[in-house]
């Protein structure tokens, strides 16, 4: 039996200074063909039998939350599996974050499969470092799907600027932080964007406190294949938790580390 050689992920990406600009600007940016073809195939089915293995969610659709219809979640795939952690550490996704952030170097915060099913609900607006105790703003989320997509599939949309506000409500991802934060997006009159289609490996980044949410799934038969990793800038701080969530991240994401110590627990390894 022949087998695959992992494609190598060490290799740089350059991103051009309008894509950087565009990103520190609106707190989002699409950048297209990180992955090529044969990168994005080996790696989607790595992850997807690592998925498999580990979704934990065993309820129907009908019988979930808002947030559980959101969709699948499967986190800290790199951990279990040593070919994902090939996908999760890859210097070419910590280079392009430390390029868009304009620092030396990032450590990884956690990776995610977000997996949106045929009929699957909204993703309510939410702000990620909502659930992130670190004392810097320097925080970014790479969102690759691995099969092309459209916007009626589930698209990650955006508030663009909304970044500039810093923290907005303390409120988790729910039915509240939609109506909540859907006001003050009109309110603030943020313009709202999403990407019409994406190809398997490209990836939109942005900021942890860029405001996002995603439609629904309306395809019959196809799963939104997503994979997410999270960095954040070396150097960060852990902070107080704020509520319940960064207590709960704290513990599981950062070792437990107490405030005011530096985020580099095994969990949080160095990228470059």
């Amino acid at each position: 039996m022949t087998t695959l050689t992992a494609p190598d992920l060490a290799g740089f990406k350059t991103i051009d200074d309008s894509q950087i600009e565009s990103f520190r600007k609106n707190g989002h940016v699409l950048i297209p063909g990180i992955l090529n073809q044969t990168e994005v195939a080996y790696y989607r089915n790595v992850i997807n039998r690592a998925a498999t293995e580990y979704n934990t969610e065993k309820r129907s659709l009908k019988d979930r939350d808002t947030y559980g219809k959101a969709f699948l979640q499967i986190t800290n795939l790199w951990e279990v599996d040593e070919q994902v952690r090939n996908f999760s550490l890859a210097k070419r996704f910590g280079k392009i974050a430390a390029d868009l952030l304009g620092v030396e170097n990032v450590r990884m915060y956690h990776d995610q499969a977000l997996y949106k099913e045929p009929g699957g609900g909204f993703t309510p607006w939410h702000q990620d470092q909502y659930y992130w105790p670190v004392d810097t703003n320097n925080t970014v989320t790479m969102w690759m799907p691995l099969i092309d997509i459209t916007e009626e599939m589930g698209m990650l949309t955006f508030a663009s600027r909304s970044h500039e506000s810093g923290f907005v409500e303390n409120v988790a991802i729910s039915d509240e932080s939609e109506a909540m934060l859907e006001r003050y997006i009109q309110q603030k009159g943020f313009q709202v964007s999403r990407a019409k289609t994406m190809h398997a490996g490209d990836a939109t980044w942005h900021y942890g406190w860029t405001l996002h949410s995603a439609p629904g799934n309306k395809s019959e038969d196809i799963m939104r294949e997503v994979m997410t990793i999270i960095f954040v800038a070396d150097g960060a701080s852990v902070t107080e938790p704020q509520n319940k969530h960064q207590e709960a991240d704290r513990q599981r994401w950062m070792s437990g580390l107490p405030t005011g110590s530096l985020l580099d627990s095994s969990l949080n390894p160095l990228i470059l």
